[in-house]
């Protein structure tokens, strides 16, 4: 049976803080991410490579062995971006029921990625958003960011993107960057209003699509994936933005 994909719904790269106040949710096609974050496709492709390196995510409690990803955290404030000393992951169970409360060490995203400009750039556009949405008028806030390389694959016949199932990151701002996806079928997204009813569901299957969530007014899942070819795989960029501090600062020492 073939499989049946819904296209997202596109917002504009100048109506994105809009479409966030509006709606909670906003998605972007490829050229409007390039045009967006002030750099190229070209650039944006150029950070691609780094997908075909990541290791095993050791974590899951599922048993699956599907996952693999980077992590590295930023503060962003009026254009400057500045990685911080590499931290783990952490998530309270009220937003992870599956791997919330507990210290994840993932390995940091290479330095040669971080370097590129493509990364400056897509940082800083998220932290514009931001303070558009989140910040007082006229003042830019400190953003904790944390970034999040994923491959879901197939090699044991089905991969989730989202094991926890529908969730919201305890965040102000996510997003989440389709960086490619081959010889699958599925991965859905489906998007929720927390506080009601209406939804959306679509497939995100263009590289460098971009769905921006409210994390306070939104949930969202992905679903799984199953393989249409061997090796296939979907390859994902989950960047997050929060006020104040990063999840667990107060609980956690960075590692020397």
């Amino acid at each position: 049976m073939a499989s049946v994909t819904f296209s997202p719904p596109l917002s504009s790269p100048s109506h994105v803080a809009q479409a966030l106040r509006n709606e909670g949710f906003a998605v972007l096609a490829p050229a409007d991410v390039a045009a967006w974050a002030g750099c190229s496709l070209s650039d944006l492709q150029a950070l691609r490579a780094d997908w075909e390196e990541l290791p095993p995510d050791a974590y899951l409690k599922d048993g699956g062995r599907y996952r693999h990803r980077r992590h590295s955290c930023f503060v962003v404030q009026e254009g400057v971006v500045q990685q911080v000393p590499h931290r783990a992951h952490w998530q309270p169970i009220e937003y992870n029921a599956l791997h919330g409360g507990m210290e994840r060490w993932f390995e940091p995203m290479r330095a040669d990625s971080l370097q590129h400009p493509a990364w400056g750039h897509l940082l800083r556009a998220l932290a514009d958003v931001c303070d558009a949405l989140f910040a007082p008028a006229g003042t830019a806030l400190p953003w904790f960011v944390e970034a999040h390389q994923f491959r879901i694959d197939t090699t044991d016949g089905i991969g989730r993107p989202t094991p926890e199932g529908a969730h919201r990151d305890g965040v102000d701002l996510v997003a989440v960057f389709l960086v490619g996806r081959s010889g699958v079928k599925g991965g859905e997204t489906r998007v929720f209003e927390a506080s009601a009813r209406g939804g959306q569901r679509f497939t995100l299957t263009e590289p460098w699509s971009l769905l921006l969530l409210d994390d306070a007014r939104m949930v969202h899942e992905t679903t799984p994936i199953q393989p249409l070819a061997e090796g296939g795989h979907r390859d994902t960029l989950v960047v997050t933005c929060r006020r104040g501090s990063f999840q667990g600062s107060d609980a956690m020492r960075d590692r020397t």
